[in-house]
């Protein structure tokens, strides 16, 4: 694969991550400091609109698999989709002049569509990877760029954000104009991933595979369905820390000033030791690495847990180290999904990677929703109250979720890697004989 296409490929996800990112960080605290609704109705939200955005996933991906036009079967998404998601973007994060109750249909409303039209766009752009090539190494490689690319948007939402929506008069233009900024820059990014990408990997039959074809080459997958369990730790782990390190550093810490700080510090560490995935990739196999990974964020979790509110730097130790450690899960996960669909392929006869991808997709998901919506429910109960001095109660639980919850979670995803079974050697022999076929 040439660099052309690698690298326009991997840029789409920066504009991608302008608005997960920016959803995933800050939707929530908009939500209960913005916008004005309570935690607990944003938990409401969280969790009817990420669910039907899941479940939406193996809809589009069934959609995408059989679309078949001039430009593709993937890239078309892109170019259509690309202007919609921004402005629906811009809207999810407008306060709008309406009562209690009419910002709160207005929360529901624009983060559903959001969420449908968030689906439309990045479920043909994640399929494209294994569209791009077939080569194991190179999918790895591929999606190093890619999440590279994805940590670099990032880490410009989660230090930009708060800078920037301090110039203006009141968080909600802020909020507002920031994400005007990240439609224009997205849409551009994934208009040039259309441009320079070819799918150069096809289907051996051009027909419309039947639809029990594509759910058996899901759901009688046994490496897809670990690979699945895997990535959707991953995410839910993400997403619980996310959600609460502003509440962190605003009520527990009592800075708000250091939000912007620990986000650049954590994702610049992200965006060093990325680089190092494909060795240990290489050296460990892919489920070895991300196990590895899942080791270091238990141990960092634990001191991140023992460490007082007023030691900032061991603060951010710590969640350098948690980051560090979410690093191979959150390349890796993407360069396993494409593996699993050559297994199907071979197994079943069906080179179903739109409903693979969407049905991984959905699952993580899902525990995007589970994350976000739990986080938000877990404050509300133990009595959150935004923008006034939080009880011990709500401390604890915003402390807790940010460290505790996510070694439970990756207690069970270095279980699952123990019993992911496709690696290299099984990978390529599964190719060689579909060449032969």
């Amino acid at each position: 694969m040439n660099v052309r296409s690698a690298a326009g490929y991997a840029i789409g996800d920066f504009g991608i991550n302008l608005y997960f990112i920016s959803a995933m960080t800050y939707l929530l605290y908009f939500y209960t400091d913005v916008l004005g609704i309570s935690a607990v109705a944003a938990a409401g939200v969280f969790g009817v609109a990420r669910l039907i955005d899941a479940v939406t996933d193996p809809v589009m991906g069934a959609i995408a698999e059989r679309t078949h036009t001039r430009w593709g079967r993937m890239r078309p998404y892109l170019l259509f989709g690309a202007v919609p998601l921004g402005l629906i973007t811009i809207l999810t994060f407008t306060v709008p002049d309406l009562d209690a109750e009419g910002k709160l249909t207005w929360a529901y409303t624009t983060y559903i569509l959001f969420g449908l039209i968030y689906t439309v766009v990045t479920i043909p752009y994640a399929t494209l990877t294994a569209s791009l090539t077939s080569d194991y190494a190179e999918r790895t490689k591929l999606s190093t760029y890619r999440i590279g690319c994805a940590f670099a948007g990032g880490f410009l939402v989660s230090v930009g954000t708060m800078p920037f929506v301090s110039l203006f008069e009141s968080e909600a233009q802020g909020f507002q104009m920031l994400m005007l900024a990240f439609g224009v820059i997205a849409t551009l990014l994934l208009l040039t991933t259309f441009w320079t990408t070819d799918e150069v990997v096809q289907p051996r039959a051009a027909e419309k595979p039947p639809l029990k074809d594509s759910l058996r080459a899901v759901f009688v997958n046994p490496p897809l369905l670990v690979v699945i369990g895997i990535f959707s730790c991953g995410m839910l782990s993400f997403t619980v820390r996310q959600a609460t390190t502003a509440y962190f550093f605003i009520y527990n810490v009592g800075d708000p000033s250091l939000i912007s700080w620990f986000f650049g510090v954590t994702l610049g560490c992200m965006l060093l030791g990325i680089w190092s995935v494909p060795w240990l990739a290489e050296k460990f196999g892919k489920a070895g690495a991300i196990r590895l990974g899942a080791y270091m964020t238990i141990l960092a979790c634990i001191g991140f847990y023992l460490t007082p509110y007023d030691a900032v730097n061991a603060i951010f130790f710590w969640g350098c180290l948690v980051a560090l450690g979410g690093t191979p899960v959150a390349v890796l996960g993407w360069a396993m999904i494409p593996d699993t669909v050559e297994y199907a392929e071979h197994r079943h006869g069906t080179r179903a990677d739109g409903m693979i991808f969407s049905t991984a997709s959905f699952f993580q998901k899902l525990a995007k929703t589970i994350g976000g919506a739990g986080a938000a429910l877990i404050l509300g109960l133990a009595g959150y109250q935004a923008n006034q001095a939080q009880t011990p109660e709500a401390l604890a639980a915003i402390h807790g979720v940010l460290t505790l919850v996510p070694i439970g979670i990756m207690v069970v995803l270095i279980v699952l890697t123990k019993v992911h079974a496709l690696d290299k050697e099984a990978h390529a022999e599964l190719v060689r004989e579909l060449r032969s076929a």
